[in-house]
């Protein structure tokens, strides 16, 4: 019987890793509200818990991922046929009404659990009991509105990253607030308005000071060429970043 072979030099030294699984990205939203009373116009940011795995201390929009409560709410409240149809254009699998409202929706609820900001209408009628930050929303006398958001931008995570989500950035104005709660999260600290001078100083994402570009040319547009104004889309293939245009 031969005797056993010995490994090569560093071969087999130590165990081999799998590669690392890739995370797929997890649909989520943003809102970008923007006051247009000042003389330059500001929007609603807030700084991220230094205790939180994901973009810790920077400072953001409200937002974040599709919970089941958006999904349930989105059978009876819409998104603007013109919006819907520009954020379903990109929906992996099946897009439908439904699916593009789950995510305006998912940016309104954020909001409001983060800032205390409710974008909606008085009720008319007592509302579904629902899970999650619904029916916390629901019990300040609104339930959201969708009418006035405008689909902004969308932005993908890049891989090796602890999370990753597919993030479709709404933009409304302030003058559409209804109400504001005076009790939020806590995810948020430093929830304050902020010029785009005033956010470029601050210490941000790499992907929100792009956006900033993109909301300071919008900012600069007329209000026919916002309507027209094709959607940025922001991704990295194979390690390089990519800003295409989505038209409308």
């Amino acid at each position: 019987m031969s005797p056993p072979q010995k490994p090569a030099r560093n071969e087999a030294a130590t165990p081999s890793r799998a590669p690392a699984k890739r995370l797929r990205p997890r649909d989520a939203a943003t809102l970008i509200v923007v006051d247009w009373s000042a003389p330059a116009p500001r929007m609603l940011m807030g700084r991220r818990r230094p205790d939180q795995v994901f973009l810790p201390d920077t400072y953001v929009f409200p937002g974040g991922r599709v919970e089941p409560g958006d999904r349930t709410l989105s059978r009876h409240v819409r998104l603007p046929s013109t919006e819907s149809a520009t954020v379903q254009a990109s929906l992996r699998g099946t897009p439908s009404d439904a699916r593009a409202a789950a995510l305006a929706l998912a940016a309104v609820r954020e909001t409001f659990e983060e800032t205390g900001v409710v974008i909606g209408t008085a009720h008319t009628k007592e509302p579904a009991r629902l899970a999650g930050g619904w029916d916390t929303f629901h019990e300040t006398g609104f339930g959201p509105c969708l009418d006035h958001l405008t689909y902004f931008a969308r932005a993908i995570t890049p891989p090796a990253r602890p999370r990753r989500f597919d993030t479709r950035f709404f933009l409304v104005d302030a003058a559409r607030i209804a109400h504001r709660a005076e009790t939020n999260d806590g995810e948020l600290l430093d929830i304050g308005w902020y010029t785009v001078s005033d956010a470029k100083a601050l210490k941000l994402p790499s992907i929100t000071r792009v956006v900033l570009e993109d909301i300071t040319r919008f900012m600069a547009a007329t209000e026919a060429e916002r309507r027209a104004e094709a959607v940025p889309q922001y991704a990295h293939r194979n390690g390089v970043f990519h800003r295409t245009l989505q038209p409308r």
